[in-house]
């Protein structure tokens, strides 16, 4: 990324524009010359259950009780109905991988970490889920593979979270 900026900032001080060309496609780049630090804070008084839940070891979803609709990540309100009346429904874990792609170039807050998978999986509840995937060859990934949602520390953070691992592999 380095010569990326260094070209664009050569560029901007000849044009006026930090346009630089894709190495791979030779398409061209606009380079932001400005760092984005990104740090925010989110109310979770309503949401509390999922994070103690993380602690035990266990993920929930939420579902209203008044028109059946679940939700994961879980919501403390119903856009469906408008109702703020749910149920905390713990997840079963058991899930079919529906998409994953690998992730080669990392934001800079998770560049210390090795090239990682992310995948969606529709879980056994009906809910589709957005995790990593923990697996240690990705050539074993097969369409509609499935999956167990679990909780994990993930470190050097020590960031309690969720990650799939494959089932029967």
């Amino acid at each position: 990324m380095s010569e990326l900026f260094d070209k664009a900032e050569k560029n901007l001080k000849e044009t006026g524009l930090p346009l630089t060309e894709d190495q791979k496609t030779k398409m061209p780049l606009y380079i932001s010359m400005r760092e984005l630090p990104l740090r925010f804070n989110l109310g979770i008084a309503k949401i509390q259950k999922f994070y103690d839940g993380l602690k035990e070891g266990k993920i929930y979803l939420t579902q209203c009780k008044n028109c059946g609709e679940k939700f994961f990540p879980p919501q403390a309100d119903c856009p469906k109905c408008m109702k703020s009346d749910m149920d905390w429904v713990p997840l079963n874990g058991e899930g079919e991988l529906l998409t994953c792609t690998m992730i080669f170039v990392k934001p800079p807050t998770f560049s210390h970490y090795k090239d990682y998978i992310v995948g969606i999986a529709r879980m056994k509840e009906g809910v589709k889920v957005m995790a990593w995937l923990n697996i240690d060859d990705p050539t074993k990934i097969k369409p509609k593979m499935k999956v167990r949602l679990q909780t994990t520390k993930r470190e050097p953070e020590g960031l309690i979270t969720y990650e799939f691992i494959p089932i029967n592999i």
